[in-house]
């Protein structure tokens, strides 16, 4: 069957889980909103998932984890633009774990895999995988999805709200509800008398929302799109913004946890009779992979897991890393195919005969080393458990922790905290999983299981292991023919067996941010492979297009170099998304692109297109004689309408020092399963005297609303790796740079 057949096929199945899933739980159930979590008592309305009102204000719910990329702050400011109160006088809350709080942005990402068409088959199979995701109740945190998936969702809740707190005045007063107004949380009647919300409890309670309410003009915002002061900036300035480390429950004892250092690994038995000799220590108990030590406090806890003697087993990997990167040249094999998402041309026939050009890139395991090192609290009793830590996952943490407790997941509480970084981190719950099984042989004591940095970063589960190769042509002073090969452990179906879940079908991470370059290149194919399981591993920020990018990027640059041409002409020339052309037309406009730049100074560009955003970047280089010093970095990107361009500047230069710090000093490497490096000084960012002026444009262009929290990260590995062969005519292959050259 052809490749549009397949295509066709595939369509039609999804689609038709849709219909079925229709059919078999009832449109209604399908299409009927689901059950308000939010318990409201004497004087408090819950009145609607998202809003929640008592004598003392109004709170505003925001169940997209924050771990420092101000998803608080744009949830409440969607919220408060419909419901018209003001930011400062709100209080948030994440709210509990519950399936309304579905996320309804995946679903567009993940039918673009499936199916790589605009048009009724796209629509179709979004379709379906949204009612998959809706029956499931699929509460998480990533993908860069927070604002898409509440860029109408939170503001027709919030409207509903509105509109149904006029109408109890409306009832009450004998006043038409078109004649009523809105303003700073308060109903206003016509001669200008205020009803403030705190007052409309009661009127409210138990009321049946008002549904299908228009949505304002974006001329009538207050805070969308205007620049605007995040929620949390005032205590994060003033060193008193509360993270889950921080957490404090009465009564509690302190863990530490010593596992097996071979990640991985199980533990055959131990001696911790030096460890329960130490002051302030009260036991060590049994756990997966290793012990726990309970003590008085968390240092003293660290200290005597120190001490104890434990006999581990090894772990399921190479223990070299040169056997790591055997098993990924080995898995380029028609066995091992897991997709081919691009195969535009003739690539047999283009390749054949004449000068071949081929390459191969390397990108390693990197740590996601968040600041805050994870913790969780948790105390089980006969009828429950309850569980404080920072998570993007709180409804898998419900099912893992009732599996360990032996008890139903509603019977589980999880408090979300604000978290002190993430990039992925927190889409984990071993620490949880971990903490529950001390706290269940601890009945009625809460525990809080702190990990060391050192334990966080040998046990974290680092981004997959990736390599790539390439066959190329040029002809004619243009590129050819680009064929990409891409082998990597799957991330997805790593991650999802922590959860107990396996997940059928290709691994979308992969080839991402390669196969769907928007670029007409007449020849054009990337494959994917899935190499066998390596190093157990995570989503990390930008997930397969953080490695996908540089691949495609440092290819089709290594072909424009062997053609002649110029490095954003010919991307121009060979664009065919109008989008994509308007954000390199704009990054190239910005940094007053003029090709080579001589005298020891080099530009690169790059464009990646990650979860639906496009984004460009410029880097410039000096060469110095300490090393390469990177002099600026331009970005464009565009995520359809910038909602708070205060915010998104600072998450595209973020991105932007995430991705270019990484690919100059990171990497984990392992020997005999054991992460080689365990802090910071042996896996070190950009350090701030080497951060660059970095310039941000928001287009506004595309049609979906969408985030930019990712999509900075994958475009600035292959712009620095351009300007630096630019520069010095060192070309990179292989992440991290460093190992070529010196970084001033």
């Amino acid at each position: 069957m052809g490749r549009v057949g397949t295509i066709a096929r595939r369509t039609f199945l999804v689609g038709a889980a849709a219909i079925a899933g229709g059919v078999a739980f009832g449109v209604y159930k399908v299409r009927r909103p689901h059950e308000n979590p939010l318990k409201a008592g004497a004087g408090e309305a819950a009145m609607t998932p998202y809003v929640f009102i008592d004598g003392e204000g109004v709170t505003l719910i925001t169940p997209r984890a924050d771990s420092g990329q101000g998803a608080y702050s744009v949830q409440a400011m969607l919220l408060a633009e419909e419901l018209d109160v003001d930011l400062d006088a709100v209080r948030i809350d994440p709210g509990p774990p519950a399936p309304a709080y579905w996320n309804t942005a995946f679903a567009p990402e993940a039918a673009e895999f499936m199916i790589p068409a605009a048009g009724v088959m796209q629509s179709v199979t979004e379709t379906a995988v949204g009612v998959m995701l809706k029956l499931a109740g699929v509460q998480v945190t990533g993908g860069s999805s927070t604002v898409p998936d509440g860029y109408e969702k939170l503001r027709a809740a919030a409207a509903s709200a509105r509109e149904t707190l006029k109408q109890a005045v409306a009832d009450d007063t004998g006043v038409a509800r078109a004649d009523l107004g809105t303003e700073s949380g308060a109903v206003i009647l016509p001669d200008g008398t205020r009803r403030p919300y705190t007052e409309l409890v009661d009127l409210v309670a138990g009321k049946e929302p008002i549904a299908d309410v228009a949505l304002r003009d974006p001329s009538q915002w207050r805070y969308l799109g205007q620049p605007v002061e995040r929620l949390d900036m005032v205590a994060k300035c003033t060193g008193t913004q509360d993270y889950g480390i921080d957490a404090v429950v009465e009564g509690m004892v302190h863990a530490a946890i010593f596992l097996n250092p071979a990640q991985g690994g199980g533990i055959d038995g131990f001696d911790a009779t030096e460890a329960k000799s130490m002051r302030g220590v009260r036991d060590v108990l049994p756990v997966t992979g290793g012990v726990a030590v309970i003590a008085d406090n968390t240092w003293r806890a660290m200290q005597a897991a120190r001490k104890v003697q434990a006999n581990w087993t090894p772990a399921p990997m190479p223990d070299t890393m040169a056997g790591h990167w055997q098993v990924l040249g080995e898995s380029f094999t028609e066995d091992r195919q897991d997709s081919r998402k691009r195969d535009d041309g003739d690539m047999e026939a283009a390749l054949a005969g004449g000068e071949v050009l081929t390459a191969e890139y390397r990108a390693p395991y990197v740590a996601h080393a968040p600041l805050e090192p994870i913790s969780a609290i948790m105390r089980v009793t006969d009828t429950g458990a309850e569980v404080w830590t920072g998570t993007q996952i709180p409804r898998f943490i419900q099912n893992n922790v009732a599996k360990i407790v032996g008890i139903e997941p509603d019977d589980v509480v999880v408090h979300a905290l604000m978290t002190g970084g993430s990039f992925g981190h927190r889409l984990e719950d071993e620490v949880v999983k971990r903490a529950a099984e001390i706290a269940v042989q601890m009945k009625g004591t809460p525990v809080k299981l702190t990990y060391s940095r050192e334990e966080d970063m040998l046990h974290d589960f680092p981004r997959h292991i990736a390599m790539a190769r390439l066959r190329g042509k040029v002809a004619g002073g243009q590129v050819e023919a680009l064929d990409l090969d891409i082998a990597a452990p799957s991330v997805t179906a790593s991650q999802m067996a922590r959860q107990g879940q396996s997940v059928p079908g290709p691994d979308s991470q992969i080839p991402a941010g390669a196969w769907n370059a928007p670029l007409a290149i007449p020849h054009f194919r990337v494959t994917a492979y899935r190499a066998p399981e390596l190093a157990p591993v995570s989503s990390w920020r930008s997930v397969g297009a953080s490695y996908g990018g540089f691949f495609q990027n440092a290819a089709l640059d290594e072909l424009i170099h062997a053609a002649g041409a110029d490095p954003l002409e010919e991307r121009l020339r060979l664009c065919n998304d109008d989008v994509t052309r308007k954000v390199l037309e704009a990054v190239g406009e910005m940094s007053s692109w003029s090709g080579v730049l001589g005298d020891g100074k080099g530009r690169g560009i790059a464009q990646t297109t990650s979860f639906g955003v496009s984004c460009a970047e410029v880097v410039e280089v000096s060469q110095t004689e300490r090393g390469i010093r990177i002099d600026k970095v331009w970005v464009a990107a565009d995520v359809g309408r910038v909602l708070d361009p205060v915010n998104f500047e600072n998450q595209v230069q973020g991105g932007v020092v995430w991705g270019l710090g990484h690919a100059m000093n990171c990497e984990i490497t392992y020997e005999g399963g054991v992460a080689q490096q365990s802090n910071y000084h042996a896996h070190e960012g950009m350090r701030l005297h080497q951060c660059p002026e970095i310039e941000v444009r928001g287009l506004e262009n595309g049609p979906r609303v969408l985030g930019v929290g990712e999509p900075p990260v994958p475009p600035a590995a292959p712009a620095l790796a351009a300007a630096i062969f630019a520069a010095t005519g060192t070309r990179l292959r292989e992440m991290p740079f460093n190992k070529f050259v010196e970084f001033a």
